[in-house]
């Protein structure tokens, strides 16, 4: 079996539902699963919706109405009878979307998140699904949330593996195609849970894992994985090929192609990645495999934009020593904020971080009662991997340099610009 998955931007209209379609028929769909995100910038207008919701603001229901008045054009433009079952079956969610809001009495921000923000793929997928159908195209909607179990750690759930493999290998019909939702999950429960946000990639890697498929395919509106985003760095060049390790050294780091997640598991059973482009695909892309050179061998530029950077020092000025900074670390993940930077001299200690959660208040509330707090916001941590000296000077120029450190490999710098 092959995994294809599809993101929000391959899906954003009527004409990208159709070109998905089209896709399939350029590489063929039987014994095939299609991991779908939400349309288009779905997730961040359901966003909007949840913050209006606990703000009780004048603007939640237009906003909500917003969301569903996108998808119901998407549908105009896709089936010609308004009588059509699909138009039922998406309004019977957004019923199901309003009920949830009008009853939910939790107070839990991050558990009110995962029940709303998952109508985006649940709709997406069924939207897509019923097209597909109409084309002739037969297929299997997949709740994905009846066989990808995780824990109650809503916005950020960690997979049970030993139940996920359980039903995805008994549930998932092989030799046709099936559809389903990424990013999302279920608890012990039946809450729905997510990934954590761009989890549709390490869904796709879930599946391929479970039922040991033949290879993972992400559909991109890019060439595939480039040494450096396009829209940050002139003359970003494809990358043919490169290694598990290598991907994983630049989904760590940030890259934004590939979900960190998503390689575990994938070079657990050695399953190649593709990631090819879906507005031309039969292109070659980039594939990821094991042991494989990086070809051509290159300077990667990874940045991360609205970061924090922090540094703590001794209010005695005493050493920071080994006690201090494990009770630093219990504290950041405490308040899951991911530390992407660290250097330390004998009385200061500084981290770059992103405060995903917004819990930076309340940390530096706790850490101010021992230390010295001082930071910088909306600093941008630049990653060079295989780095130059040119490179390096590329990426100075013109900056402000607040850290800069370098191993091996690698290169990092903070800057203000």
């Amino acid at each position: 079996m092959r995994i294809f998955k599809f993101g929000g931007a391959s899906v954003k209209d009527a004409d990208g539902v159709k070109n998905v379609f089209d896709v399939l028929q350029k590489v063929g769909h039987e014994d095939v699963l299609i991991v779908i995100s939400a349309m288009g910038k779905t997730t961040n207008a359901l966003e909007i919706v949840i913050k209006n919701y606990f703000e009780k603001s004048n603007e939640f229901h237009a906003s909500l109405q917003e969301v569903r008045k996108y998808h119901n054009q998407i549908l105009l433009d896709l089936f010609d009878d308004e009588e059509h079952d699909v138009f039922f079956a998406v309004n019977s969610h957004f019923a199901d979307l309003e009920y949830f809001l009008r009853s939910n009495k939790s107070p839990n921000y991050n558990f009110v998140y995962d029940q709303v923000i998952s109508y985006g793929e649940i709709v997406s997928t069924t939207i897509v699904s019923y097209y597909f159908n109409h084309q002739g195209l037969k297929n299997n909607w997949i709740d994905v949330r009846n066989f990808i179990k995780t824990d109650a750690t809503y916005r950020d759930a960690n997979v049970d593996w030993e139940q996920t493999q359980k039903l995805i290998s008994k549930g998932i019909k092989k030799k046709a195609l099936n559809i389903t939702q990424g990013f999302l999950g279920s608890d012990e429960n039946n809450f729905t849970t997510t990934l954590g946000r761009e989890g549709s990639d390490y869904t796709a890697a879930i599946f391929a894992y479970c039922l040991s498929a033949e290879s993972v395919t992400i559909w991109k509106d890019v060439p595939g994985v480039m040494n450096a985003d396009p829209r940050y760095f002139e003359n970003a060049i494809l990358l043919n090929q490169i290694s598990y390790r290598e991907a994983i050294e630049l989904a760590f780091y940030g890259a934004s192609v590939i979900h960190p997640k998503t390689l575990q598991p994938l070079q657990k059973k050695e399953i190649p990645l593709f990631v090819k482009s879906f507005i031309n695909p039969l292109l070659p892309g980039t594939s990821v495999s094991k042991g494989a050179d990086l070809e051509p061998k290159a300077s990667c530029f990874i940045v991360k934009k609205n970061q924090l950077l922090i540094s703590l020092s001794s209010i005695d000025f005493s050493f920071i020593m080994e006690e201090n900074i494990s009770e630093i670390f219990a504290l950041l993940h405490k308040y899951k904020i991911k530390v992407s930077l660290i250097q330390n001299t004998a009385i200061s200690f500084s981290i770059c971080i992103e405060d995903k959660f917004e819990n930076f208040n309340e940390l530096k509330t706790i850490l101010s009662k021992k230390f010295k707090v001082s930071y910088n916001e909306n600093v941008s941590l630049y990653t060079i991997r295989h780095f130059s000296k040119e490179a390096a000077e590329m990426v100075e120029k013109d900056k402000t340099i607040l850290v800069k450190q370098i191993s091996r490999e690698t290169m990092q710098i903070v800057t203000k610009e």
